[in-house]
């Protein structure tokens, strides 16, 4: 089968491998679509630690094509979105109830072979079924799945004022959950005008158009809804973006008592300069998220409730070959989401 592998970082080719074959406990299955995100593009400079030869793409739905032994819970012909994560379960952080920091987590698309490529092998436990889904909204359910660990984390107030920066996937689907987790007011704030078109379709009560070259213009144009009392600001600012200048106007947005939620993912050397005083003086939070794990099943339950609505984000789509492509469309302004989708030979 032919598969997109790295040899070391940045350096990538679209590879005849050996066809992979289930084990006990798992299956194999053909990839119809893998979301390609910022995640990618960090593995691509070789961040988050990548196992060589690596074959990335964690965002995957598939359908069965070969079951191992052991597997009574999947047939042939089934579709299923992939959760990724496997954690050890022994490790300390697995042992206090964080699996998702566990210290031997294997990653598919990270530290064993992603999606892709033509076919995926997977723990069958690991495959949730979305017959009734379309791949195209079937192969969010991953991004779903972190947004819902990250509200997990988040612990929204009812009847709060949340900001959400940035109107890439993650922060469409942070807007359409924060409303259903008791937001009252959802402002999104990006300087894409087609992605603040969709982010005001899918519920966002307000959206603001920001200049990416004065980023301090941030505090000025995002006062927070109005307030008799002079309290400006939000309860909740996330960053969705991950941009460090993004992040450096967080806590002046910021209503006293209220938490900064570091959602988007900051390149490993950034560094942001915290105004101490105002988080002690103001009582501040300042929480982080990252990936997901044992939230797969209510993200697709949202994917198939409608609770979260993906139409309009897959903006582009690519052939296995233009993988390439695929990656430098995610730094694109006009890209909400790129998906690969591997032919299909079935002879």
């Amino acid at each position: 089968m032919r598969a997109v592998v790295y040899d070391r970082p940045g350096s990538f080719g679209i590879t005849e491998v050996p066809d992979p074959h289930p084990g006990r406990d798992e299956v194999r299955l053909r990839v119809l679509l893998a979301g390609v995100c910022g995640t990618d593009v960090t593995l691509h400079g070789g961040g988050f630690d990548p196992v060589y030869p690596l074959t990335p793409g964690h965002e995957v739905v598939g359908e069965v094509d070969e079951v191992g032994s052991g597997v009574d819970t999947l047939e042939v012909g089934q579709r299923v979105a992939l959760d990724n994560q496997v954690p050890c379960g022994l490790c300390r952080m697995c042992q206090r109830g964080v699996p998702v920091q566990c210290v031997r987590l294997v990653a598919q698309g990270v530290s064993v072979p992603g999606g892709f490529a033509e076919h995926v092998v997977a723990l069958a436990a690991k495959c949730h079924p979305v017959d009734d889904l379309e791949p195209e909204l079937a192969v969010l359910a991953e991004p779903t799945a972190c947004v819902v660990h990250g509200l997990d984390l988040l612990a929204l107030r009812p009847g709060s004022d949340v900001l959400v920066l940035g109107a890439g996937p993650t922060g469409l689907i942070l807007t359409q959950l924060l409303r259903a987790a008791g937001a009252f007011s959802v402002t999104v704030a990006a300087p894409t005008p087609s992605k603040l078109t969709l982010a005001a379709r899918l519920g966002a009560d307000a959206t603001v158009l920001l200049d990416r070259d004065r980023p301090e213009e941030t505090v000025e144009r995002l006062g927070g809804p109005a307030d008799p009392r002079g309290d400006s600001g939000f309860d909740v600012v996330i960053d969705a973006t991950g941009a460090a200048q993004v992040l450096q106007q967080t806590i002046a947005l910021t209503r006293t008592r209220g938490t900064v939620f570091v959602y988007g993912m900051p390149h490993e050397g950034d560094r942001w300069a915290v105004p101490a005083h105002d988080v002690f003086r103001r009582e501040l939070t300042i929480k982080g998220s990252c990936s997901q794990l044992n939230t797969f099943d209510r993200a697709v339950r949202a994917l198939r409730t409608g609770r979260v609505r993906v139409d309009g984000m897959i903006t582009h789509r690519f052939p296995l070959e233009d993988y390439g492509a695929a990656l430098a469309a995610v730094g694109d302004h006009a890209c909400v989401k790129a998906v690969v989708a591997p032919p299909f030979d079935a002879s």
